[in-house]
């Protein structure tokens, strides 16, 4: 049975930090490509940042470029985002999601490419 578990998500205040993770089991690590999503009140759920298998290529939302930066440890069945300078409109229910793709290097960004998904972690910023 796979499962992704996230933690990390909290109420912080504008320009804080946090890092999110998202520990997987029930399934190789390695075989997935790796993503965030986020979704706030009333809107649709989007893509934050999503990361290749190897860990080699990343993408992220231009929102979040320069602030947020995905990463992950194979050894550990854990993906990361490190989330700097965070702002009122960052605030959303966060969401990590495995891909299962033969393409080491390919990074999804698409919603619907995702087969599994954790239940979400609050992150709340105050202004």
């Amino acid at each position: 049975q796979v499962e992704l578990v996230e933690s990390g998500g909290g109420l912080v205040q504008a320009g804080a930090s946090l890092r999110l993770s998202c520990a997987a089991s029930g399934l190789i690590f390695s075989n997935y490509g790796m993503g965030w999503f986020r979704q706030a009140p009333g809107k649709e759920r989007e893509v934050v940042a999503a990361i290749s298998r190897s860990g080699g290529r990343t993408e992220s939302a231009d929102s979040v470029k320069g602030r947020f930066t995905i990463s992950r440890d194979n050894a550990k069945n854990t993906v990361y985002l490190q989330m700097n300078s965070l702002k009122p409109e960052d605030t959303a229910v966060y969401y990590c999601a495995a891909d299962r793709t033969y393409n080491r290097d390919y990074v999804a960004l698409k919603h619907y490419e995702y087969v599994y998904w954790g239940q979400g972690t609050q992150v709340t910023v105050s202004s």
